[in-house]
């Protein structure tokens, strides 16, 4: 029986082609600035987001926490959501590491805190506050995709007030080729008016473009060459890493068309889970379904998933993760174990 890994789109695997791309890499040492893969790599995703330069790092969180520390000093502040990756998921890196305090506001079902939130939350010029320097968004968001006019209102906002701005774009291909779905437009454009709205962004290489490891900080050269610093002191100094970056440039060559299967396969699973009885599909964007089943029966149903070969995560809310690894055979996999679930709750 085929396994369907459900629970994220990093548990991909590097495909033939890729690992063949990794093996030929010519590499250096990064450290010294002298890998020619990492150095292309860190090249192209500079001029894919219109930025000054970019920086390998080894993952998002390291990724994000470079950019919040090349921002800001110590005893400043970044506005973020409650739920926001940078604040919730990364072990409070910011604060811990950065002594960077984290200012969390609400944020409504799509992610998005209202500009009268932000407005309140930040600190006059006073010797007793933490001083506001930062906006920290992310896009995707839960899978949806945030909306151009709201981005581009909450970074003019923050621009009038002096504010930074950064963008944990973790699955912001996954947005940009959403974008150009909609609107009829070229993923590389819709990825540089993203961008654009952000003094930084973070790009991950692991999710959804299928690479083993990586994210990609972009933003201008000063600011970069500030987060090199931190990320060597983060002990995110690399050396033969070219082997890694040749995978991410492989990934740019070849998996961004996918990420539209991904999509339509997430629409496909939400679909076949809508009326089952016990479940409910909460929302499906992008490549993410959140599903909420009823009556605590998340346990029993992730055993019975697990029996038949698929793969799942969550509590009472189940997150359904379509990737590079997983097709149209696998979701009906999926659908099919799931739906026998639901018809013998429902003879109960």
């Amino acid at each position: 029986m085929k396994t369907v890994d459900l629970r994220s789109d990093t548990v991909t695997q590097p495909t033939p082609a890729m690992r063949q791309a990794m093996a030929a890499a010519p590499v250096g040492d990064d450290v010294f600035g002298g890998d020619p893969s990492v150095n292309a790599l860190q090249d192209r995703m500079a001029a894919l987001t219109g930025k000054e330069a970019a920086l390998f790092m080894p993952s998002g969180t390291q990724s994000n926490l470079c950019a919040l520390m090349a921002h800001c000093e110590r005893g400043d502040e970044y506005l973020v959501g409650q739920n926001a990756h940078t604040y919730r998921y990364e072990g409070g890196g910011a604060a811990v590491l950065g002594s960077i305090q984290p200012q969390p506001l609400a944020q409504n079902a799509q992610g998005q805190m209202a500009l009268a939130d932000m407005a309140a939350a930040i600190k006059p010029l006073d010797a007793h506050f933490a001083r506001s320097r930062l906006l920290c968004l992310e896009n995707t968001w839960s899978g949806h995709v945030m909306p151009m006019p709201y981005l581009q209102q909450t970074t003019d906002w923050a621009r009038q007030r002096g504010l930074a701005t950064h963008l944990d774009g973790a699955r912001v291909m996954n947005a940009a080729v959403a974008q150009a779905q909609t609107e009829g437009g070229d993923v590389w454009t819709e990825l540089r008016r993203i961008a654009d709205l952000f003094d930084s962004v973070s790009i991950c290489l692991s999710k959804g473009l299928g690479a083993p490891v990586g994210s990609v900080l972009c933003g201008s050269s000063a600011l970069m060459a500030k987060a090199h610093r931190w990320r060597k002191v983060l002990g995110g100094g690399l050396r033969q890493s070219g082997v890694l970056a040749a995978a991410a440039l492989h990934a740019l060559d070849h998996h961004v068309p996918g990420l539209a299967q991904d999509h339509a396969l997430a629409q496909r699973l939400a679909a076949g889970l809508q009326g089952l009885p016990g479940m409910a599909v909460v929302s499906a964007q992008t490549n993410i379904v959140f599903l909420d089943v009823a009556h605590g029966l998340a346990p029993a149903l992730l055993a019975h998933l697990r029996q038949d070969g698929v793969l799942a995560t969550g509590m009472t809310r189940l997150r359904l993760v379509t990737h590079l690894d997983v097709d149209a055979a696998g979701i009906d996999q999926a659908l099919a174990s799931m739906q026998a679930f639901a018809a013998t709750h429902a003879e109960r």
